[in-house]
């Protein structure tokens, strides 16, 4: 009974919600270049940012997990930290590393990249905030793995990488693509730290901010359609690609 207090708590929102949107003319709305513009951003840099974050997470989770070495307690504490950090001020500490006028921030600018005030600086600030998500839940997937199953690996003659691709990698697949899902989902529906670092090219967040501000809760209502349709297509195929666990 307790949980389903919590569940109709989360179901009740989503329900009312889409019952208001038959007043709203949906088809119309996603005719505004800006939603459209919106959209193509979030689909374009989203998919980038998890992507970073599994080439260079997914090694350190599984090194946080196996290997034991001065200054891990730290290198926990860096993981954690844009998770307990609110996203706007991480966006402000972004800012610091890759403004404008900062050296890092002009030499991008000069060589035609600029980190701010554009997808780059999109992608940067939600890989700042996703990428946690993704450390996190990979390691607990890690750590879920027998380590003398990597053992009898190396006995057979497995080197450590192809023990691990052929071992961990798959014991640890469901834990890894959960990281990958809620990376994603984080990843573009952030606002915080994207307004602070590229207010321009909106993301979606961003684009239902304004539209909220001008033209009230109607206004928002395509573009909160687009994120729900696709957190769930995203949750979907995961599923289907990767399967359930297995139950002994």
């Amino acid at each position: 009974m307790l949980g389903a207090v919590l569940l109709a708590y989360f179901v009740v929102p989503f329900a009312v919600f889409l019952l208001q949107t038959r007043a709203v003319a949906v088809g119309t709305a996603f005719a505004d270049p800006a939603i459209r513009d919106a959209i193509t951003t979030s689909l374009l840099t989203a998919p980038i940012s998890t992507t970073i974050a599994a080439v260079f997470g997914i090694p350190l989770a599984y090194v946080l997990s196996r290997v034991s070495f001065r200054g891990k307690r730290l290198v926990e504490a860096a993981v954690l930290l844009p998770l307990v950090v609110p996203p706007i001020v991480g966006g402000v500490m972004l800012l610091t590393v890759v403004g404008r006028f900062t050296p890092i921030g002009s030499a991008a600018a000069t060589l035609g990249v600029p980190l701010t005030g554009s997808r780059a600086g999109v992608v940067l600030a939600q890989t700042f905030v996703a990428a946690p998500f993704l450390v996190v839940t990979a390691r607990a997937g890690f750590d879920s793995v027998d380590p003398r199953l990597e053992e009898a690996a190396r006995t057979l003659g497995y080197g450590r990488l192809r023990t691990v691709r052929l071992v961990s990698l798959p014991l640890a697949r469901n834990a890894i693509a959960a990281g990958i899902v809620l990376t994603f989902v984080r990843a573009i529906g952030e606002f915080g730290a994207t307004m602070m670092v590229a207010y321009t090219p909106r993301t979606m967040p961003t684009q239902i901010r304004v539209s909220f501000i001008a033209h009230g809760i109607d206004a928002i209502v395509p573009i909160a359609l687009a994120l729900l349709a696709i957190a769930v297509i995203v949750v979907v195929a995961v599923q289907l690609l990767v399967g359930t666990p297995r139950r002994y």
